[in-house]
């Protein structure tokens, strides 16, 4: 194989960064070791939601937004912990990527308009028709495969990078499912293999409060990043960060979606009790259902929320694998559930005058679109381990950095391979900021590469 100009580990966000550079002129691999990558990766497991502070589909609606406004977000959720050079990076380009996204790549992005996840001071998500990244990788995927200056090696795994005497990347060291090797000779690199979700020594490591919790992520997420990266030096970080998630249905491995909670939804412990702001995130959320008794709960909802959720492709498959419960009432829903029926119906009509206005929430709960209103429904829900957020520090153009700042020449990285922009713990995490450091270090890193692309 002749000298590629970047070749691209990982084909989630990483297609992002391997379509961007192709459209500027590079040669790119891109190296996937998993043959199911279009419905095994975090991308494709995601809600497709892309954060885009300043983006045409906020101005035509009367959104005022900017990447300052998002800095400011990201900063509140985080309690000032993020890296600050990197949220920065990440505001600025998020409007650009967006509409690069929908104008170049012809993804069918549309601004999220009838909720606002917790956390974003103002609609800012973009989604996908059916909000679910299964079919952004499918569309990835197709453009990719159609693209000249595109190669797919698939299943094959980077385990690998050299340099040479200047300390520049010089190849990739390329392994296939028989056992075989190949060195491929490039000057640039792109880290876009996720974090260490995988691995379970690393997140008892690193992420002790969630360990024992279901983890509902790739099965490739496994450090590569970190193990590659640190033999070149690289620095790391926050690697106590990751996004979690109170809403998995037990029984069946779907995502309920937090949208039930941000339209009025509550979810009880066993004990048929509210146990906190559902509405604070539902990263935070996991780790707290975790340490509930059976480390389970209930999400209770109506009719009405169930409407206004079957948008949600994730939704949906909840529904149709039937582990959703209905009932007439109160006394009809404990049966159904299990729970104490007069601790339910009490928290029931205690939620329900709080939603009204008629009293404050012990738990500080202010966003209530409206009471709940039998007929009720519940679904079982556990928590989750969706992926980590802390791994190698990059600059302003992706570019990975030793202990010293310096940038080690051609190595990149996005995604959960970078420490991202969550802070520490799951509590900073805002929704997007997996996708968006997926998605918009691997563009910034396609920039960069074609700008330092030697002159013929």
């Amino acid at each position: 194989m002749s000298d590629i100009d970047l070749v691209v580990a990982g084909a989630g966000g990483g297609l992002a960064g391997a379509l961007r550079a192709a459209e500027l002129g590079l040669s790119v691999v891109v190296v996937e070791s998993s043959e199911h990558f279009r419905r095994g990766n975090n991308t494709s497991m995601s809600t497709a939601m892309f954060p885009g502070a300043g983006s045409r589909w906020q101005a035509e609606q009367g959104v005022d937004d900017s990447p300052e406004r998002f800095v400011d977000d990201i900063m509140a959720k985080t309690k000032g912990k993020a890296d600050a050079r990197l949220a920065r990076t990440l505001a600025q380009v998020s409007a650009p990527l967006v509409e690069w996204l929908a104008d170049s790549v012809e993804l069918p992005l549309d601004l999220v308009t009838d909720f606002n996840y917790p956390g974003h001071s103002v609609t800012r998500c973009h989604s996908v028709p059916g909000r679910h990244g299964s079919s952004v990788i499918d569309h990835l995927a197709r453009r990719a495969r159609a693209h000249p200056n595109i190669d797919l090696l698939v299943p094959a795994k980077l385990t690998n990078v050299t340099t040479g005497p200047d300390g520049a990347v010089r190849a990739a060291v390329v392994q296939y499912p028989d056992g075989t090797q190949e060195e491929i000779p490039t000057r640039a690199v792109l880290l876009a293999t996720n974090g260490f979700g995988a691995d379970g020594d690393l997140v008892r490591r690193h992420l002790p409060e969630i360990a024992d919790a279901l983890y509902q992520g790739s099965d490739q997420s496994l450090g590569d990043a970190l193990r590659i990266g640190g033999g070149l030096g690289a620095a790391t970080g926050y690697l106590d960060a990751y996004q979690g998630h109170g809403a998995v249905a037990a029984g069946a491995g779907t995502l309920v979606g937090w949208a039930t909670i941000i339209h009025g939804a509550i979810m009880v412990d066993l004990a048929g009790r509210r146990f906190g702001n559902e509405t604070r995130g539902y990263s935070e959320y996991a780790a707290e259902l975790a340490a509930r008794p059976g480390a389970t709960g209930w999400i209770v909802l109506d009719e009405t929320i169930f409407q206004q959720c079957e948008p949600f492709k994730d939704f949906r498959d909840t529904v149709e694998s039937g582990v959703l419960v209905w009932a007439d009432d109160a006394d009809g829903l404990a049966k159904a559930t299990g729970l104490p029926a007069g601790a339910l119906a009490a928290e029931l009509e205690t939620s329900a005058a709080v939603a009204r206005g008629e009293r404050a929430d012990e738990h500080g709960r202010t966003n209530w679109e409206r009471p709940l209103a039998a007929p009720y429904a519940a679904v079982r829900v556990v928590p989750a381990l969706f992926h980590t957020q802390g791994g190698l520090i990059v600059n302003e153009d992706a570019a990975v950095v030793d202990h010293d700042d310096r940038p080690i020449p051609g190595l990149y990285a996005a995604g959960g391979a970078a420490a991202g922009i969550s802070g520490h713990g799951a509590d900073g995490y805002l929704p997007g900021n997996g996708l968006l450091p997926a998605f918009g270090l691997a563009y910034l890193a396609a920039g960069d590469v074609a700008r330092r692309r030697p002159t013929p």
